[in-house]
């Protein structure tokens, strides 16, 4: 049982990764949510960005300012989610 686990194991030393079937259909969509991730990022911004002034100019509660932290933080969790995928699955 060892001796054949071991000769299994040595033929599958050489092994590759390769890109599955229909791998160029998920990249597009993948692209496509980077897309809508980043419009939604830069729209939530400048929302928070005009809010922040009317409620300067009115004098209100500031609010926005949460808002304007909370896109930001999110715009660099999601641009940096393939580095972190490749840290967690390399090791």
């Amino acid at each position: 049982m060892v001796d054949a686990s071991g000769v299994l194991a040595q033929q599958f030393n050489n092994v590759a990764p390769e890109a599955p079937p229909a791998a160029d259909r998920l990249m597009k969509l993948v692209r496509w949510f980077m897309w809508f991730v980043m419009l939604s990022g830069l729209t939530g911004i400048i929302y928070a960005g005009g809010k922040f002034a009317w409620e300067k100019w009115t004098g209100g509660s500031l609010e926005s300012p949460q808002r304007i932290a909370g896109a930001a933080i999110g715009g660099v969790v999601a641009t940096s989610a393939g580095s972190i995928m490749n840290a967690v699955l390399a090791n």
